[in-house]
């Protein structure tokens, strides 16, 4: 239950930085969409580490149990 609310924490912050990155001008003019799910898979992949690691380091300190 901790683990989904990080995950619902973090994501949105992990797009939000990811913003300010041009990605855009790695894919073509007219794959708009793909650059968009592009984004939206690091960003995933981004918070499943963030999370993982702010768990462990939660549960190896105790701070939550």
């Amino acid at each position: 239950m901790i683990k989904i609310i990080l995950y619902i924490i973090i994501l949105p912050f992990t797009i939000w930085a990811m913003e300010g990155l041009e990605i855009n001008k790695l894919f073509k003019q007219s794959r708009i969409y793909q650059a968009r799910f592009f984004v939206l898979m690091i960003a995933m992949s981004i918070s499943y580490l963030v999370t993982n690691f702010l768990y462990d380091f939660f549960i190896n300190f105790q701070i939550i149990k």
